[in-house]
């Protein structure tokens, strides 16, 4: 066999590596936006609650629902981690049962629950490259905001009401929203995102029609005594 059979020169070479960086590019372009849609969904969730989202996406895990966690976060299924996010879930489901405690503890973690969105996106994306983690914590913190905003004007308006019935249902579907996504987002991360952002539209839209309507009660309600005053004058 002649040397050159042997050793192929340079110029072959490097088609060799560029046929075979045209065969992997792809994938590994479909990967990355596979992991940013994870990151998406688990951020989503967080911005409904961010301890429900750790603990679950743990004990999922730890239970072999969940082959692998990408990323960093395979950190949320430690025993400590899940004991601690399982307590802070248990204890938020109750304080969210008493009127006027609920809108204060939703009050408040509107500076918690965007910026735990977007650390958990980064654990997810955590081993991808910079610029697709530079992605997934600007766009995980932005649409956890958004979750969260949603939740946070329904349960002001939940809230009104002086009963813990209204709270009780809104906390488990809440928490059944976050089970479904933490379990899904890995075996049909597009599908689930795609459904989970339906939703958020819906009820956003459902939060705007419910304001307006208040609104325009409140100003009716305001307006009747000066109708009442200008009428018997």
């Amino acid at each position: 066999m002649s040397e050159r059979a042997c050793f192929p020169g340079p110029t072959r070479a490097i088609r060799y590596v560029e046929r075979y960086l045209r065969t992997r590019e792809p994938r590994g372009v479909m990967s990355s936006l596979t992991t940013l849609v994870q990151a998406l969904g688990i951020a989503y969730a967080s911005g409904i609650s961010p301890y429900a989202t750790v603990a679950l996406a743990g004990i999922a895990n730890r239970m072999g629902w969940i082959d692998t966690l990408p990323g960093a976060l395979g950190a949320v299924s430690h025993p400590l981690v899940i004991a601690i996010a399982s307590v802070l879930t248990v204890v938020e489901f109750l304080a969210t049962l008493i009127p006027g405690v609920a809108s204060v503890w939703e009050t408040i973690h509107t500076a918690i629950r965007p910026p735990a969105a977007a650390a958990l996106a980064v654990l997810t994306a955590w081993h991808g490259d910079p610029a697709l983690i530079t992605a997934a914590a600007l766009l995980g913190g932005g649409l956890g905001f958004a979750t969260h905003a949603t939740k946070l004007g329904l349960r002001y308006t939940i809230d009104t009401s002086p009963e813990p019935v209204t709270n009780g249902v809104a906390n488990v579907a809440e928490l059944s929203v976050v089970a479904t996504i933490a379990y899904a987002v890995w075996h049909h991360p597009y599908i689930t995102l795609a459904v989970a952002l339906v939703v958020l539209v819906l009820l956003a839209l459902l939060v705007r029609t419910i304001w307006r309507a208040a609104r325009r009660a409140i100003r009716g309600f305001r307006e009747a005594p000066a109708t009442e005053t200008s009428n018997s004058a």
